[in-house]
């Protein structure tokens, strides 16, 4: 398995209140691939690794249309990051992992 591999339980702080998500990631040199599920629904993301660093755009319909722009580092079973939003800034990520 390698360092970035596996299944995390997420939150990330909105102005909505705390988003919870399950991220999982299966790496393959520089890219992985994986799926983001939570209250908004399921979905495939593709990614990109560097070192225990990976990185993601994920589609939301609510509360609107938008592009997420998300990062976190993974760092032993603990991944800390953002979400940034466009013109409504960026939030904070953090997760742990499960498997």
């Amino acid at each position: 398995m390698a360092g970035v591999d596996g299944t995390y339980d997420c939150v990330v702080k909105s102005p909505l209140g705390d988003q919870k998500m399950t991220l999982t990631v299966k790496s393959d040199g520089g890219t992985f691939t994986g799926d983001v599920s939570g209250a908004m629904g399921s979905m495939a993301v593709n990614g990109t690794v560097d070192g225990n660093t990976v990185a993601w755009k994920q589609s939301v319909s609510v509360p609107m249309p938008m592009t997420l722009d998300c990062e976190g580092t993974v760092d032993g079973d603990t991944l800390v990051g953002s979400v940034g939003a466009g013109a409504f800034g960026s939030f904070p990520m953090s997760g742990t992992r499960t498997a």
